[in-house]
């Protein structure tokens, strides 16, 4: 019976992971508040927290787990992409652990780990699958041909639709992290109260710098256009004003123009590749509209639609371990002399 404890410390959430066999049986996930007054995430401080938590968060997962170190066959952590000095200590406290247990490393892509979060739960995609991965630093589509081949066949060419959620957030007030809340006012709002242009780019890739420029001048314009105007004499106080009157319509204008992008391209991807098993992971796939129209798009189009359970959408170990269990079947194995990396490509 393999049992592979997995950890994961790419950003702001220390979490530890026991998996037994590819069921998971602890999923532990401490989330670091300090950044909140700062609105974002501070690397230095993620590093110092990570350093604080991880000593526990892995003895809580074991613990939960009902599973004691001796009984580890591997030992799993995020190795690439994130934030360097977050990367390091979870990287470093899995390598002493495989030294000291005399048992194989494994390290991770964050983002494929995400796509195969939806391996986790008894209601699994079939081979081959399409994934559509969302989160605050990436947006792809991903064509899954097992566990361990995977393939990126679409991808942004500048920002991630999580950026552009919480650069949104930013920009009308509201406080880190402003995804979330997006979503919270969207669903008092009206989706088709406001229009933003839609990005024309070819093939199965995504943009958002542009339409977050949209917004922003939509929102120093109060409303009045989506383009830059030079000589706008709309003062901050009618700026704020718009705002405040109309917050929950923007919110659920802005969510629905940018969900629209991203289930056009997962369409056009399911026509071209014939798939129609098709999936959504990564932390924005959290969006409750999100969730709702994919579900509907899946509908008309006779896809079977699967997406992982909240736990397993933002950041965490559990879907580490689903992977290094896949790895660990393939014989996939790290060396102890492997470095993290800020940011790899598949």
């Amino acid at each position: 019976m393999i049992k592979i404890l997995a950890i994961e410390s790419s950003c702001d959430e220390t979490s530890a992971s026991v998996c037994s066999e590819g069921n998971i049986l602890s999923n532990i996930i401490a989330t670091q508040e300090i950044h909140k007054k700062y609105g974002g995430v501070v690397p230095e401080l993620a590093s110092r927290a990570h350093m604080q938590k991880i000593v526990p968060v892995v003895q809580e997962a074991l613990s939960v787990a009902e599973t004691a170190l001796s009984e580890i066959d591997a030992i799993a952590f995020t190795k690439t992409p994130g934030l360097i000095g977050a990367l390091l200590v979870g990287a470093e406290f899995a390598k002493s652990l495989s030294l000291a247990l005399d048992v194989p490393l494994i390290g991770v892509h964050h983002m494929q780990a995400h796509v195969l979060a939806n391996l986790i739960e008894d209601s699994k995609p079939a081979f081959p699958f399409l994934c559509l991965t969302v989160s605050g630093g990436h947006t792809q589509i991903v064509l899954c041909h097992s566990p361990t081949k995977l393939e990126v066949i679409g991808t942004t060419i500048d920002d991630a639709v999580g950026e552009a959620f919480d650069k949104t957030a930013k920009m009308i007030g509201l406080p880190y992290p402003g995804g979330p809340l997006i979503d919270k006012y969207a669903k008092n709002g009206n989706p088709f109260a406001y229009k933003f242009p839609e990005p024309k780019i070819d093939a199965l890739d995504f943009s958002f710098s542009g339409i977050k420029t949209a917004i922003l001048y939509f929102l120093q314009n109060a409303g009045k256009s989506t383009v830059y105007k030079e000589n706008s004499n709309v003062s901050d106080e009618e700026k704020q004003n718009f705002i405040d009157k109309n917050l929950n319509d923007i919110c659920a204008s802005v969510q629905h123009s940018l969900i629209k992008i991203l289930l056009k391209k997962l369409l056009k991807a399911s026509e071209q590749t014939g798939i129609k098993e098709i999936c959504i992971a990564g932390g924005v796939s959290a969006n409750s509209y999100l969730r709702s129209e994919f579900k509907k798009l899946g509908e008309t189009q006779g896809w079977r639609t699967f997406i992982p359970a909240f736990q397993y959408c933002t950041d965490n170990a559990a879907m580490i371990a689903i992977t290094a269990y896949y790895k660990f079947l393939n014989n996939e194995f790290s060396l102890l002399s492997e470095v993290p990396a800020a940011r790899s490509d598949w």
